[in-house]
């Protein structure tokens, strides 16, 4: 199995979990006299059978992405924490270059004007420059994602 079909069961297995969860939830109570839709105890079997299933499929993961390494030696792991990263930072600098982007609206010359202190051209393609870094990281790490074999 590739890491990419793994990463996709791994996604599939925690919506199933998280649905579980809801079905546990929704048949705990019923009214007095009353029986559950589904049985909870049948619920919580196959909820440990899912968990069970992600655990190992996690480890697994975990393992392929330490061991796999791009064209310049760098693991996937590293990948990963670097987009995430890339991703935060440009998450921020575009709240500051909406924040300095804004216009205010002054209702008279008495009221206060405010101003921006950063160069909003200079942040902008700040953010365009990390955005295409980004692009490229992620495509880096979804080949390498098709590419490598799950790890046993």
């Amino acid at each position: 199995m590739k890491l990419a079909e793994a990463l996709s069961i791994r996604k599939d297995l925690q919506k199933r979990i998280q649905q579980l969860g809801q079905r546990i939830q929704n048949n705990v109570k019923v009214q007095e006299g009353d029986e559950p839709k589904e049985k909870p105890a049948e619920l919580m079997k196959e909820l440990d059978a899912c968990l069970a299933q992600l655990q190992r499929l996690i480890w697994r993961i975990n393992a392929t992405n330490i061991r796999t390494t791009n064209a310049e030696g760098v693991t996937l792991t590293e990948l990963m924490s670097q987009k995430d990263v890339l991703t935060m930072r440009i998450s921020t600098l575009r709240t500051v270059f909406d924040a300095a982007s804004s216009s205010q609206d002054r209702y008279s010359r008495s009221e206060i004007k405010m101003v921006t202190v950063v160069d909003v051209k200079t942040l902008g393609k700040q953010i365009d420059d990390y955005s295409a870094q980004l692009r490229k990281l992620d495509i880096e790490i979804q080949s390498l994602n098709f590419q490598t074999d799950l790890a046993q």
